[in-house]
């Protein structure tokens, strides 16, 4: 039988059309290589239509649009390639649909054709996308674009273009373009900010997970600082997935230009089998459920664990490990699917003993880290942990006496303190390792600093 629902979460680089790319469009193969697999499940599920949500479609800041055309196209001439053309039907009765069904649910939306000074042309939001979903143009087509309107109501917009397809009985799949941070590297085109790569690791958690509500309650400022193009249209695919049996997995996720392309597929669990989830290339971060853990792990776990079950903490142990001290600062990490997940430590001690110290942390680390919302009794099987058992920090005067492979570091203005672990993914200068930091604490860059640094006792 059939199945009934699908969406695609696709990125639109230009330069992995190989048309526009050439040799460098090799450098994108992993996203590629997912595009096919979704490109695949698109086929299986034989669409009528399929409506794309673009980042780039003509459109109002307060109001969604989607076109009526009967007939679309575009090509890739301004990145050098107007042989990478599209003409598609268009699909104009389920267009009007979705805008009536969006109007009775009080969206403002407005019918690209009605409005002259909108462009007609299809973009590189649509046209990258389906060179790899549809390049011999067999479905028809309806662009839609968001709007800088509430979360909720790009969610209700994706209820709308559901009920529509519903009403005439059509076959419709949706497709979300858009990229995650593109701030991830220096010689990104939208500069650099150290954060970037962290909503790009929340978001990737939260696809995996199907958690389109914590999707949508993501941190405003990490959004901003990110300069994502595509959170609204992901909203919108969630707003039509709810109230169906489909799943949403991750296939892939690179950034080699300092833009992070994420591509995943969501449908019902058997239609993904056979389909590989994206892990990252970093690995574990930490201790997984049955392995040999170390006493501070196993006593994180076991707080964790008892506290999402039950309410309660543990009580600790005198002593948690001989050759630890008896009073420290701790970090305790969590890492779902390799990505964070958690994260809350204390610089020195605050506790009676590094035993109270680890479950506190454990504890906030779960429940109070404000990037995540709180850990779910399913997910406790699949937590990595770690635990960072800090020794005392020192004083320091030039970025010369850091190494970001061995040292944290702590950066201080005022009030405002900063800290960031040692050997973290990601974090390879020590430039990078203080600007972090400071982006932590909210110290903004050229304000004055001291800084400090501490080696830690990693435990996985």
């Amino acid at each position: 039988m059939p199945f009934d629902v699908l969406g695609i979460i696709a990125p639109h680089p230009p330069i992995m059309v190989e048309e526009v790319g050439g040799a460098e469009a090799r450098v994108t193969h992993v996203s590629a290589e997912a595009l096919r697999a979704a490109a695949d499940l698109l086929e299986r599920f034989a669409p009528q239509t399929v409506v794309i949500v673009s980042p780039h479609a003509p459109g109002f800041a307060d109001a969604f649009t989607v076109t009526t055309a009967s007939h679309l196209h575009g090509d890739l001439a301004q990145f050098g390639a107007p042989g990478a053309a599209h003409d598609v039907p268009g699909d104009p009765d389920l267009a009007r649909a979705i805008i009536d069904e969006a109007t009775a649910a009080g969206l403002p939306i407005a019918a690209r054709e009605e409005y002259p000074q909108l462009e007609r042309e299809l973009d590189h939001g649509v046209l990258v996308p389906m060179s790899f979903l549809d390049p011999a143009d067999r479905y028809d087509l309806v662009e839609a674009s968001f709007a800088y309107l509430p979360a909720e109501d790009h969610r209700e917009f994706g209820r709308a273009i559901r009920r529509a397809a519903a009403r005439l009985g059509r076959r419709v799949a949706l497709v979300a373009s858009g990229d995650c941070s593109h701030r991830l590297k220096r010689e990104a085109p939208a500069g650099f900010s150290p954060r970037g790569h962290l909503f790009d690791e929340q978001l990737a958690a939260l696809l995996a997970r199907s958690d389109y509500e914590g999707v949508a309650h993501m941190d405003a400022g990490l959004r901003e600082e990110a300069g994502e193009c595509g959170w609204r249209s992901f909203l919108v695919l969630g707003g039509f997935l709810e109230g169906t049996d489909a799943v949403t997995r991750v296939l892939s996720y690179e950034g080699p230009w300092g833009v992070g392309y994420l591509t995943a597929v969501a449908a019902p669990s058997e239609e993904l089998e056979g389909l590989r989830a994206y892990t990252p290339e970093v690995g574990a971060k930490g201790g997984r459920k049955d392995d040999a853990e170390s006493a501070p792990v196993r006593l994180a776990r076991q707080t964790i664990e008892q506290f999402i079950r039950e309410g309660t903490r543990p009580v600790p142990p005198a002593v948690v490990d001989p050759s630890l001290p008896s009073r420290a600062g701790a970090f305790v990490s969590l890492h779902a699917g390799g990505m964070l997940r958690g994260c809350i430590g204390t610089i020195e001690p605050t506790r009676p003993t590094l035993g109270d110290e680890i479950v506190r942390n454990a504890v906030q680390a779960a429940t109070e880290d404000p990037r995540f919302p709180p850990v779910r009794v399913d997910e406790l099987d699949d937590l990595e942990i770690s635990v960072d058992v800090l020794h005392a920090p020192e004083r320091i005067e030039t970025l010369e006496d850091l190494d970001p492979r061995i040292y944290g570091v702590i950066t201080t203005c005022g009030w405002r303190r900063g800290l960031l672990l040692p050997d973290l993914e990601g974090v390879d200068t020590c430039e990078d390792q203080v600007a972090i930091a400071m982006s932590k604490a909210g110290i903004a860059s050229g304000e004055p600093i001291s800084l400090e640094r501490f080696k830690v006792d990693r435990y996985e």
